[in-house]
């Protein structure tokens, strides 16, 4: 019998996307964990879908039970109704080391009725974070699934919302700026109140008459490297899909969407923000 053989190339390119979908999730209790409050988290659809609460007793976590180094994460997430001020709905990645921490963040700033929900982005690399930007989202998200996903390589760190790029952070390091590329992170998600900032910068308390609050997750996407696992080489394999051409930048659509988002719906620019920093951050020169 006749045995195929690849090009070494070709072979570099099939391990990558075979240890890809191998970190592809099916249900939540296959590749999730509770970490915070297990009474306050509830399966919907078999596992494919859960609701998270918030009352004064508690809010809840969970986390991916594996780590992962560059690839893909997505969700779809229905956001708390009405008035939600105080609450906060996090989704983001961690690589749950102290003081040398990488973290990529969704945090929806919950609001009163009637006015746009906030979606806040930071990005965490080596311990140094302070980079936020918020974005009124254009959409009402508590009435129906919106998919929010967190793309990440060598090159960059994008955040999108339904397909459109609402933050672009590249990678700087030769200019002496630390980027999140070394440590594997895992995938988090809570739901907790804050209203000491999360509206308005802490104007808006939370109305705990208003308790409980729910928010719906369904969909859960990833795709990348399992850090241990049989994917944990992958990470630095060029031929990974998410090292190619079309991720290290924008493309005309992209891009055209992207100067649509930051010019009618970014409200808050650390690199803007001069009682932070009267000299800005030496990446803002740059385009982050």
């Amino acid at each position: 019998m006749a045995t195929a053989s690849y090009h070494p190339a070709l072979l570099l390119l099939l391990l990558g996307l075979l240890s890809a979908a191998a970190a592809r999730p099916a249900t939540f209790q296959q590749d999730f964990r509770i970490t915070w409050s297990d009474s306050h988290i509830r399966e919907l659809q078999g596992g494919n879908g859960i609701q998270l609460v918030l009352d004064q007793s508690s809010g809840c976590g969970f986390a991916s039970k594996s780590q992962y180094l560059f690839g893909r994460v997505s969700m779809k997430i229905k956001l708390i109704p009405g008035d939600s001020a105080g609450t906060v709905t996090a989704f983001y990645m961690n690589s749950d080391t102290d003081t040398i921490r990488d973290e990529l963040d969704f945090e929806f700033l919950g609001n009163r009725s009637g006015q746009p929900y906030t979606v806040q982005t930071n990005v965490y690399a080596r311990g140094k974070g302070d980079r936020e930007q918020r974005v009124n989202l254009w959409f009402d998200p508590s009435t129906d699934f919106h998919t929010y996903e967190i793309s990440w390589n060598h090159f960059r760190v994008l955040f999108s919302v339904d397909g459109v790029p609402i933050r672009e952070y590249k990678n700087n390091e030769a200019h002496g700026v630390p980027f999140p590329k070394s440590q594997p992170m895992g995938v988090y998600s809570t739901l907790w109140e804050a209203d000491d900032w999360a509206t308005r910068g802490g104007i808006e308390k939370i109305d705990w008459k208003k308790a409980p609050f729910y928010a719906y997750y369904k969909d859960f996407d990833i795709e990348g490297c399992a850090v241990p696992g049989p994917g944990a080489a992958c990470a630095s394999n060029p031929a990974n899909w998410w090292e190619g051409p079309a991720y290290r930048q924008l493309t005309a659509e992209q891009s055209r969407r992207y100067r649509w988002v930051r010019t009618n719906h970014l409200i808050y620019d650390y690199c803007t923000d001069r009682s932070r920093y009267p000299v800005p951050p030496p990446e803002c020169a740059l385009g982050v």
